[in-house]
């Protein structure tokens, strides 16, 4: 069964009373050499565990089955599920877990590898939920949104929480860029093969994650202002108090937030911690670590 003749692939899909779920977010990837580069680029051995997120009918899957030690396959959609375990019927190290990704957890299969075609709608959902997991994947590669990629990857002049918040927990890169013709149906943007090297350890290790990304959506809490306006006006604070701890953490206060590296805000959050209770700023219910 070729899964990169779209003409099979609609005959298959047909078959089964299915077709791509436009609520999902569903691009299957037919191109060959996407789909070798998004294998070089995992870097899958014989001793990994691999989850896939959203493995629609099995082109990516087959291939991460016959290099992993195990495969872990959540696909949401039953139909596309049942034409996958058909299409995978020889895989004996593939599981095929009919759920939410978002029920997932990955706190009991050890070391593992996240590799994926994500749908665009649940990318930053699905990246933050395993960069935050307990049991952290050693790396993922997602072909997601291309736009998306190049802002995970930005450097300071164009960063964002999301560059930021993925940068405190890996190293990412593009690996390549993809046509929307490598779909069916094809999609209207260009994509990317992201891949994101997980670190062992923190970054900081002095920080209280919940504190510290609560601070960065502040200074990012107010489009195109500068950081004192912006973290004033997102923490109700003075903003003379906010510029005098700004200059102590070595950030002039005129500057926009898009111009601070990871050092910037981790000096930010020491200079905040040792001067400001900041409990009694945010409240102690509120999801401070939300990106």
């Amino acid at each position: 069964m070729d899964l990169t003749n779209i003409l099979e692939l609609k005959k298959l899909m047909r078959t089964y009373g299915a077709w791509p779920n436009k609520d999902l977010g569903q691009h299957f990837l037919t191109d060959k050499n996407v789909l070798e580069k998004i294998i070089e680029t995992a870097e899958v051995g014989k001793s990994d565990v691999v989850v896939e997120i959203g493995p629609g009918l099995g082109i990516l899957t087959r291939e991460l089955a016959k290099r992993a030690k195990k495969v872990y396959a959540i696909e949401i959609d039953p139909k596309i599920a049942e034409i996958l375990s058909t299409s995978c019927v020889g895989c004996r190290n593939l599981s095929i877990l009919r759920q939410d990704v978002r029920k997932f957890d990955p706190q009991g299969i050890g070391r593992y590898r996240v590799v994926a075609n994500l749908p665009y709608y649940i990318t930053s959902h699905v990246i933050r939920k395993f960069l935050e997991a307990k049991n952290k994947p050693q790396t993922l590669t997602v072909l997601i949104q291309r736009e998306v990629a190049e802002r995970i990857c930005a450097k300071p002049g164009r960063m964002s929480l999301l560059s930021i918040a993925v940068q405190f927990y890996g190293i990412p890169e593009i690996a390549e860029l993809v046509s929307p013709l490598a779909f069916f149906p094809s999609p209207k943007v260009y994509s990317a093969v992201l891949k994101i090297k997980v670190f062992k350890e923190p970054l900081f290790e002095d920080v209280d994650r919940r504190i510290f990304f609560r601070l960065v959506k502040a200074g990012f809490g107010e489009k195109r202002k500068m950081i004192a306006n912006s973290m004033s006006g997102s923490l109700n604070l003075d903003k003379n108090l906010i510029s005098q701890l700004l200059r102590r953490a070595g950030v002039e206060p005129m500057l926009r937030p898009e111009r601070l590296t990871l050092d910037n805000w981790h000096n930010i959050y020491l200079v905040f911690t040792k001067y400001l209770n900041l409990e009694t700023v945010y409240g102690k219910s509120e999801d401070q670590s939300d990106w």
